[in-house]
């Protein structure tokens, strides 16, 4: 059975996350991935541990850099260059996320290579785009700031929070995966190749969605607010007598379930919470009251009894608890990868037709 993208070729001069992320999930779909690296070093994430696998790698590596073959280069030498420029004469895809400049100023610019290929996909991920944020320097973190994530995130009002994952980045790579797919598509249709730009900030405020559409809508600018949902009630997190869940009562009919279940079924009657903007509007008095009845019984008890009645519920599982979670559902989180020492998270798109493949783990360097 063949991959999706068997016989096309990428060669990724991107190093971290966003772009390996992407050229990872291309080269699961069969693709074949030449990495670019640094002559002694590779790319910044095989410096970035603990933890390690039992082989001594950084685990970070190991994370976006499966499927794919490494190849070092030194791109301040012309020789290498050239070297470079001969991968991409036979290569359907390049992905790159330097700062702004720096491909063109090495001769590996989307004009220098599609004069070699002119079908050539050119992928550029940038922190802030090539014009006026062109020598700001991307990291997830820099991004989140300013880009409005951390100021919905974190327990309370001044207390702004990144995400426990470096998820703009991930989303980035997601985005340029799209991006080159569509390509691929339109280049099979007309034979034309194109350039493919995203930056981190543009995708971190199109991936705000209700949050951003509140401000462009109704000037509505959105601030901390805990585990709670601006627009939603009960949708949070709640103490039980053990460890606390995670309740996302969606509508109405599945608020008055949720009332019977809790053994509180008045609330679902109560005026001050019949519909989801009266709950909104009364949502402190609420979850008061929620907050008493959960606390008669444990997590994994309101689980079943929630889940039981269609109310989306469930326990704040650690990762360990999350795979094991997976299992007991019959997903498959974890996949043996040939080369790889340990287990890798296994790539969360099934194709019925062309499945995804793990051919090889993460690259030595070189």
């Amino acid at each position: 059975m063949t991959g999706a993208l068997d016989g096309v070729v990428v060669v990724d001069f991107s190093r971290v996350l966003a772009g390996p992320y992407a050229t990872m999930m291309l080269g699961d779909f069969g693709a074949e991935v030449i990495k670019v690296e640094r002559p002694g070093v590779g790319d910044d994430t095989r410096q970035w541990g603990p933890p390690y696998d039992s082989a001594g790698v950084a685990t970070y590596f190991n994370a976006v850099n499966r499927n794919k073959r490494s190849v070092v280069l030194d791109l301040t030498d012309p020789a290498d260059v050239q070297r470079a420029r001969d991968l991409v004469a036979g290569a359907d895809i390049v992905v790159e996320n330097f700062r702004p400049g720096t491909m063109e100023k090495l001769g590996l610019g989307y004009e220098d290579l599609r004069a070699i290929r002119p079908d050539v996909i050119y992928c550029s991920i940038t922190g802030f785009g090539r014009d006026g944020g062109a020598d700001l320097p991307g990291y997830d973190l820099l991004v989140q700031a300013v880009g409005g994530l951390m100021s919905v995130t974190g327990t309370e009002p001044g207390d702004p929070t990144k995400t426990g994952v470096a998820l703009v980045d991930v989303l980035s790579g997601l985005h340029a995966l799209s991006g080159i797919l569509a390509a691929l598509n339109h280049r099979n249709r007309t034979g034309e190749g194109q350039r493919v730009d995203t930056n981190l900030l543009s995708v971190l405020l199109s991936s705000m969605v209700n949050q951003a559409s509140g401000y462009l809508g109704a000037g509505a600018v959105p601030q901390i607010m805990g585990n709670r949902h601006p627009s939603i009630a009960p949708y949070q997190t709640f103490d039980t007598a053990d460890r606390p869940i995670a309740i996302a009562v969606g509508n109405d009919k599945q608020f008055r379930a949720f009332a019977a279940a809790i053994g509180s079924p008045e609330l679902a009657d109560d005026p001050r919470f019949s519909s989801n903007p009266q709950r909104v509007a009364n949502r402190d008095a609420l979850c008061a009251l929620i907050e008493t009845e959960l606390k008669s019984n444990g997590a994994d008890h309101w689980y079943t009894v929630l889940t039981a009645v269609g109310v989306p519920a469930g326990p704040i599982n650690d990762l360990a608890e999350a795979f094991a979670f997976a299992r007991e559902l019959g997903i498959e989180a974890e996949v043996s990868v040939p080369g790889s020492p340990t287990p890798q998270v296994a790539n969360p798109v099934t194709l019925s037709a062309t499945p995804v493949t793990y051919r090889s783990g993460p690259p030595a360097l070189g």
